[in-house]
């Protein structure tokens, strides 16, 4: 029996219980508290911070994969050198832990990305080479989900942010919608993609998925695959790649953000595709043949739960939606947390889109 070890406890680590259990595979998860997220299959518990702690968790293991993108790659690296199996690898990661590693990663690729900057004080020259204001600003580390990202208009709105080190400056991409392109690879390098899907966006955080994304041309679809699978050969990216990108209204697309896990917008392919983003991840981190990314629905509609999932509150308004799926990620409640989602599939966007978001109005309602 193959173990996989996952750093960190939360969500993504917890809907990979179910994929472990059908392939026969030992899931073993670090997490951060005994509550966590994945608390079902955590079995060690500590900070992923602390080198001897992780080194503990990775001798039980037969490979690392991680939950999220922080363990510090020196870790990493100082594992693979002891003979730990690490997937994705260091040098994969290091283009989702720095922003800026990132953009310098995509520009020696050649992959359509916005103009960027790296600036370490106000500098107006800097600013040029993007554009003008208003522009991006975003922390290089650590931001995600809306937070560390600024739309700017002056200096003076990210003062704060270059006391403390270097910012990166993004093109301010006019754009039409936000797409994702997930795929997964595995060591041998077989590649398996799932079909472009649309991510909609509120208060810089994923709302909605639509899978896949309407209206997409052949060969916008092909250019999203094959940067996509670019990305993962030259950089061994092993398991699951989220690619997400930009629409424009000339239709090109450019690379916004890189994700080296499952990924929120893969969500739907647990109920629309043959093989769940997280079944797809551990068959790859185990080197096992791919399964297939078929459609088994027209359309698949994800929408994430801000806040509280709470399963009780569901089962009220359950007998009026019985095709539409619950997640919940039992996370303590907090506003504008990510605390599970609804899925459902169906014939046709407009009617299933319609459906799902009746099914969230009712939450909403029985929860209040």
């Amino acid at each position: 029996m193959s173990v996989v070890g996952v750093v960190g406890g939360g969500q993504l680590a917890r809907m990979m219980i179910p994929a472990a259990i059908n392939l026969g595979i030992d899931l073993k998860v670090f997490g951060e508290t005994d509550v966590a997220s994945a608390h079902l299959a955590v079995t060690q518990v500590g900070d992923y911070a602390d080198f001897t702690q992780l080194a503990r968790f990775a001798k039980g293991v037969d490979v690392l994969t991680f939950d999220h993108e922080h363990v510090p790659l020196e870790h990493l690296r100082a594992l693979q050198e002891q003979g730990t199996t690490v997937f994705p690898p260091p040098q994969a990661l290091a283009l989702t832990q720095d922003k800026t590693v990132m953009r310098s990663a995509l520009e020696e690729l050649d992959v359509p990305q916005p103009l960027w900057a790296v600036i370490d004080d106000a500098d107006d020259d800097a600013v040029s080479h993007v554009g003008n204001f208003p522009c991006i600003a975003k922390l290089p580390v650590g931001g995600y989900d809306g937070k560390g990202v600024r739309v700017v208009t002056q200096w003076s709105e990210i003062e704060d942010w270059l006391e403390k080190g270097p910012v990166l400056l993004e093109e301010l991409v006019e754009f039409t919608r936000e797409l994702a392109q997930l795929g997964a690879r595995r060591p041998s390098g077989q590649w398996q993609a799932w079909p472009v899907v649309e991510t909609r966006q509120q208060g810089g955080v994923c709302a909605q998925v639509i899978s896949p994304a309407e209206g997409l041309n052949p060969s916008q679809a092909s250019l999203a695959n094959s940067l996509a699978e670019n990305i993962a050969d030259t950089y061994g990216v092993v398991g699951v790649l989220a690619v997400e990108l930009f629409e424009k209204p000339s239709g090109d697309i450019v690379v916004n953000e890189l994700a080296m896990r499952p990924h929120n917008s893969g969500h739907i392919f647990t109920e629309q595709s043959d093989t769940s983003q997280f079944e797809q991840h551990l068959r790859a981190v185990t080197d096992t043949a791919l399964g297939s990314t078929r459609l088994r629905d027209n359309t698949g509609i994800m929408i994430n739960l801000f806040g509280s999932a709470e399963f009780s509150t569901w089962q009220q308004c359950a007998g009026d939606f019985p095709s539409v799926k619950f997640h919940s990620y039992q996370k303590p409640s907090r506003p504008g947390r990510k605390a599970g989602h609804l899925a459902l599939t169906g014939p046709t966007t407009a009617e299933t889109l319609s459906e799902a978001l009746a099914a969230e109005e009712a939450y909403k309602g029985a929860h209040s």
